[in-house]
C-alpha cells in the first residue's frame, strides 16, 4: 500500500509540474510583452486597450484571439509575429482565458 502511494504521489507531482511550469511561463509571457499596456491586472491599463477578463474578449474564438496576437491591432497594439513562437501564442490564449471574470 505504501509504495502505491508513493507511486501516486509521484505521478502526481510529475504531472503538475508541467502545469506549473507551463503557467509560469505565460504568466511571464505576458508581463514581458503585454502588461505595458494592458497592466498586471489584465484589465487596460492604457486607453483603448483591451481588458482581457472583459466577457467581449473571452467570447472572442481561439481563431480571434490567436490573430490579434499574431497580426496586432494598428495603430496600438504591435504585431507579435515572429517575436512569439506559435507555442507561445497558444500559451497566451489559454493565459487570456484563464483571467476570465
Amino acid at each position: 500500500m505504501t509504495k502505491r502511494i508513493i507511486i501516486v504521489g509521484l505521478l502526481a507531482a510529475f504531472i503538475a509540474l508541467p502545469l506549473a511550469c507551463w503557467a509560469e511561463s505565460a504568466a511571464d509571457v505576458y508581463k514581458a510583452k503585454c502588461a505595458m499596456c494592458h497592466g498586471a491586472d489584465a484589465k487596460g491599463k492604457m486607453a483603448g486597450t483591451h481588458d482581457w477578463t472583459s466577457a467581449d474578449v473571452q467570447k472572442m474564438s481561439d481563431a480571434d484571439l490567436t490573430k490579434l496576437i499574431v497580426d496586432g491591432k494598428p495603430p496600438k497594439m504591435p504585431a507579435q509575429k515572429g517575436k512569439l513562437t506559435d507555442a507561445q501564442v497558444k500559451e497566451m490564449v489559454a493565459y487570456i482565458r484563464s483571467l476570465k471574470k
